[in-house]
């Protein structure tokens, strides 16, 4: 496989040169991993931490920045970030209102970041952690114990960073956080498998002409595959699987934030045919959608493919998801 990279061994370390070079409002520690906001920590504000495996860029570092994220930690090439990494983090960005950790179910993430709230609070740092486990394609899978943790981590790091750019206390950002992971369901879809740099080959077999129900952003096995079928009944199955449980919460006639999310290797022209035909689903089953963001915000490398989140909100929810936000990868009203 040609990759755009000096050497596997150095590809995260180069990302992050390059992240440092192309937007100096953060502050990135190479060495130690963790990328902060240079106005950290703010006075009065709670600081919003979250991190993970890198391959799944914008997330989470793309992210850092005005009304979003105080700081993020990127681990190795999907390996979670060390607890020494969050750590770090929570002291950079805490102004004395506490830290508030956003964590994908993956057994690594969950454990090292409970490892890390631990250490905090012997420091003295209040700290809380919401867990993101908004995939309903399947329970329990090689990396998880429950659902995978995927794209309802932009809306929880988003009206999370929001709230606590207002001035919100740590009880009510974590607060928010949980019912925005609550209310949100995601299925994703692969049409190829992921290179890693350090394997250089596809991570799982996908014969042509196939294609993967509920795949992971690991490349983690999905519900079934199928042969290939056309954007509008892959659309059928994602929202369907997602409306499933979503019409189970309250309210149920109310309006839904949309994510139609690349894998990374789709390109716009696809994802835009593809929300058409996501947005025609909804349209029939009598679901009114607020916003919507289309694009690759949480992506598995070179992974052909895409994924659908929904996410019930009230007027609060969304009058903070319209709220500003300037980062490298997601910016609006500043």
């Amino acid at each position: 496989m040609r990759m755009l990279i000096n050497n596997p061994k150095t590809v995260v370390a180069d990302a992050l040169r390059g992240m440092a070079a192309a937007h100096p409002e953060l502050a990135v520690d190479v060495e130690r991993r963790v990328v902060v906001r240079r106005d950290a920590p703010g006075g009065g504000r709670v600081g919003v931490v979250s991190g993970g495996g890198s391959g799944h860029e914008p997330l989470h570092a793309g992210f850092v920045g005005y009304g979003m994220l105080s700081a993020a930690c990127p681990g190795e090439v999907f390996t979670s970030p060390v607890p020494d990494q969050m750590l770090r983090a929570a002291a950079a960005v805490d102004g004395g209102q506490g830290v508030l950790f956003v964590v994908k179910n993956y057994t690594g993430d969950v454990l090292n970041f409970e490892m890390a709230a631990e250490l905090a609070e012997e420091d003295g740092l209040r700290v809380e952690r919401v867990l993101v486990n908004d995939d309903v394609a399947v329970t329990d899978s090689l990396y998880t114990a429950g659902r995978r943790g995927t794209g309802a981590t932009l809306f929880v790091e988003k009206i999370a960073g929001a709230a606590a750019e207002e001035g919100a206390p740590l009880e009510r950002v974590a607060a928010l956080a949980r019912q925005v992971n609550a209310s949100s369901r995601s299925f994703g879809v692969a049409l190829s498998a992921c290179t890693t740099p350090a394997k250089g080959s596809p991570t799982f077999d996908l014969p042509d002409g196939e294609l993967e129900l509920g795949i992971g952003i690991h490349g983690e096995p999905g519900r079934e595959r199928r042969a290939m079928m056309p954007a509008r009944e892959i659309a059928e199955i994602a929202v369907g699987a997602v409306l499933e449980e979503l019409t189970e919460l309250g309210p149920a006639d109310g309006p839904v934030l949309a994510l139609v999310n690349g894998m990374g290797a789709t390109p716009l022209l696809e994802l835009y045919g593809f929300h058409a035909e996501v947005a025609r689903v909804l349209a029939e089953r009598g679901v009114p959608v607020a916003r919507t963001l289309v694009g690759n915000y949480v992506t598995s490398l070179d992974m052909a493919g895409c994924s659908v989140t929904l996410c019930r909100v009230d007027e609060e929810l969304l009058r903070l998801w319209d709220a500003p936000v300037r980062t490298a990868a997601l910016r609006w009203g500043c």
